[in-house]
């Protein structure tokens, strides 16, 4: 049995490949690194390797139309139908600018807001993606009764972040995908759920503007006094994964320590 993972070089993605794979999964990964950072995308795969589980990672755009085609059908020789048992969207890229930037002093350069392509590509490739990927692998058969589909959101669905609003937009988007998708899918045996993580310290949180701000004030809320792992959230997946689980659909599962309702 599959595990493919949509960003899974690092953060919630990486963490969810070494829990799965410890779990019995073999592990596809949809990852976009430069040469500074392969060495640890290549450490994974070696990890996961040596833990007796195949590690298949393609470095590549996963929000473009003809490289998610080239893997479906990569993957339909490699997995077989029916065997991809877990789909995790984890993708983490998309613009960090207010919609209306604040005015400055006379004389200095006015910045700019979100502009459309801004809008369009960050909506593009952490929601719409969700729904193109899982088009094409149900309609190819890969995944089948008993499939797990996640997708990983964020409390700035529901609560405004300064510089978050492209990325709150689709977050609100991939989640309102995911409920869908638990209705359209149920009858195939498959369920979904948008997965809500505790502010986490990754690479991507780290890029939102006043990230420590946002880091101390979760970690001060929380009531277990820290901030959400990615190993957390992982491990939870894999409980969410197991065939006891099935009825588990269509929701926002706070995976968070109860940070989000101590807000």
């Amino acid at each position: 049995m599959w595990a493919l993972i949509l960003g899974g070089s690092s953060g919630f993605g990486a963490a969810s490949a070494r829990a799965f794979a410890a779990a019995g999964y073999d592990i596809a990964a949809v990852h976009l690194d430069r040469r500074q950072t392969m060495p640890q995308v290549e450490a994974l795969q070696a990890e996961i390797a040596g833990m007796g589980r195949e590690a298949v990672f393609y470095n590549v755009n996963a929000a473009d139309d003809e490289r998610r085609a080239e893997i479906v059908a990569d993957l339909v020789g490699r997995v077989g139908a029916g065997n991809l048992r877990v789909l995790l969207h984890s993708l983490a890229f998309g613009s960090l600018l207010p919609f209306v930037p604040p005015t400055v002093a006379p004389g200095e350069k006015q910045p700019k807001g979100a502009s459309r392509k801004q809008l369009e590509m960050t909506l593009d490739v952490m929601a719409n993606s969700l729904v193109y990927w899982t088009q094409d692998l149900v309609g190819a058969g890969l995944i089948g009764s008993g499939g797990r589909i996640f997708a990983m959101t964020s409390a700035g669905s529901h609560v405004a972040w300064s510089g978050y609003g492209p990325v709150a937009a689709a977050k609100a988007a991939l989640e309102s995908y995911c409920r869908q998708f638990a209705l359209e899918l149920a009858p195939r045996g498959i369920s979904t759920n948008a997965i809500l993580a505790g502010v986490t310290r990754t690479p991507a949180v780290e890029k939102i503007p006043g990230a420590q701000k946002l880091l101390d004030g979760a970690a001060a809320r929380n009531p277990f006094g820290r901030l959400t792992q990615p190993e957390d959230v992982a491990k939870a997946l894999v409980l969410l994964a197991s065939q006891d689980a099935t009825w588990i659909n269509g929701n926002v599962l706070r995976i968070d320590g109860g940070e989000d309702v101590c807000g």
